[in-house]
């Protein structure tokens, strides 16, 4: 019998890598300067979208982080002039729902634009599909990171929307399974938002609910604890 000592297994092959090296300084103010002029557009100008444009989109939106990888995300590009009106009658629908929802801001409310369904020159539907409840990791105790994790590839459309020079709008003013039965989709699916997406003339200087005075942005450190939380900012 051999002394010598039995080699080793060898050890698997590294991950492939990227450096943790920062951006540049031009590549770091283009990321914040997506994320600071960022919009919630409500105002259209017609136009079209280039389909390579509309893909590299989508595909940003499909690089977005989901919790256990489950990549809870559909996109349903509405193509049909009679579909679009529809979407937008259940969209006016839940506008006056939600108005009389408010009381006494409901004169307020039924003054803003909400919506640009008619006018975008793209409309998708995000949906989450059916079968979700199989995906337990990250969610046995948070159900609901399946709309944490959509709602990140609805942010990473939103910001690339905004380095291609054009608007988009969330909209969620819709009876989800109302829309669900327009879009024909299958049980235990779930619509979660309706994106207004394409050229807009310009973008708002601040969010258009603020510049209407409906709600203002909240200083940053009025939600920013240490250690517990501050039950006199925390409201």
């Amino acid at each position: 019998m051999s002394s010598e000592e039995p080699t080793p297994p060898s050890a698997p092959a590294a991950h492939d890598t990227i450096p943790a090296r920062p951006f540049s300084e031009p590549e770091r103010a283009a990321v914040y300067r997506a994320i600071h002029e960022r919009r919630d557009m409500r105002h259209f100008c017609g136009g079209s979208v280039d389909e390579a444009v509309l893909l590299r989109l989508l595909r940003a939106a499909h690089h977005a982080p989901s919790v256990g990888f489950m990549q809870p995300w559909r996109f349903v590009r509405v193509r049909s002039p009679q579909l679009r009106e529809q979407i937008h009658a259940l969209v006016e629908q839940e506008r006056l729902c939600t108005a009389q929802a408010l009381g006494e801001r409901e004169p307020q409310f039924m003054k803003l634009k909400v919506q640009g369904v008619l006018d975008a020159a793209e409309l998708l539907v995000l949906a989450m599909p059916p079968g979700r409840e199989a995906h337990v990791f990250g969610r046995r105790t948070l159900p609901e990171m399946d709309v944490a994790s959509a709602a990140c590839a609805i942010q990473n459309l939103w910001l690339a929307a905004r380095a291609e020079g054009l608007g988009m709008g969330w909209v969620s003013l819709f009876e989800p399974d109302a829309l669900a039965a327009l879009l024909r989709m299958p049980a235990g699916s779930r619509p979660l938002a309706v994106l207004c997406l394409g050229p807009v003339a310009a973008y708002y200087a601040e969010p258009m609910l603020q510049q209407e005075k409906w709600a203002g942005r909240a200083p940053l450190d009025s939600m920013l604890f240490e250690d517990y939380w501050d039950e006199k900012a925390g409201q």
